[in-house]
């Protein structure tokens, strides 16, 4: 609780949470303005993945700048290395920085998507079903991104370092992901669909976005030729699920493993 407390009154003041939650807010609203002319039935569903795929390029690089230099600040200020050298081990103090993290953005993240459905339903026939599974899309997006930004966090020694490592992760999952796996898919045979699969579903954007659009019904697997069977192996939950568990794992590991206590200039 005493981490929460503290990352509240630390965000508060800072700019960093501010920013992010006002460009969210900003393109939530610009998509519901250019989405005025939709049709009252169908229209909803459409303003939702227009605002799931413009604010797909804010969320993961704002988290991982918020992750990282939240992280940072504590190398900055010395704090870490009294709170290790005194009574904690480098990963209970991650753990629960980072449950402290989640709460300082995802929380008002989650408290916007309640009102923003208020707005909606001037104008729109609302699918309560489909706007939970929007707004979870979101927060898991969030949840990845900002525990990614922590692990450059530990590991950076500098603020260069966490920008331009920041940037690099967020083109990599953005560009080089799937620009790889284009450069690979000649090559594919049914055999290889599988594995193939499981690299396409390692990119978090993808198996959010997967997860989105059949949740709300835009994608249909009812009539699937043997190859994208073998491809759609398992359900888009179970990606989601498994790529959620995989990053957030790896993130931790290499948090405490790379980790580096102190900030140089």
């Amino acid at each position: 609780m005493h981490y929460i407390w503290k990352e509240w009154k630390e965000n508060i003041r800072g700019k960093g949470l501010w920013l992010s939650l006002s460009i969210i807010v900003l393109v939530s609203i610009s998509v519901l303005i250019r989405s005025s002319a939709l049709s009252f039935d169908k229209g909803f569903y459409v303003l939702l993945i227009n605002l799931f795929d413009t604010i797909i390029y804010f969320i993961p690089i704002l988290c991982l700048f918020i992750g990282a230099f939240s992280i940072f600040q504590e190398k900055e200020q010395k704090t870490l290395i009294m709170l290790i050298t005194k009574k904690e081990k480098y990963s209970s103090f991650l753990f629960k920085k980072s449950l402290a993290l989640y709460s300082v953005v995802l929380g008002p993240i989650l408290i916007w998507f309640f009102f923003y459905q208020i707005l909606l339903k001037f104008k729109f026939s609302i699918d309560v079903k489909g706007y939970f599974i929007f707004v979870f899309a979101i927060l898991c997006l969030a949840l990845v991104f900002l525990q990614m930004g922590s692990a450059i966090g530990s590991i950076s020694r500098s603020r260069m370092q966490i920008v331009g490592a920041s940037i690099f992760v967020w083109f990599y999952f953005f560009f080089l992901h799937d620009f790889i796996l284009l450069s690979y898919l000649p090559n594919v045979t049914f055999e290889k669909v599988k594995l193939f699969s499981m690299g396409y579903f390692l990119n978090p954007l993808e198996a959010i976005r997967m997860y989105l659009e059949t949740g709300m019904g835009v994608y249909s697997f009812g009539h699937m030729s043997r190859m994208l069977e073998a491809f759609m192996w398992t359900k888009p939950s179970i990606f989601l699920f498994g790529n959620l568990f995989f990053w957030l794992l790896v993130s931790f590991l290499l948090a405490i493993i790379f980790n580096r206590k102190e900030a140089f200039e």
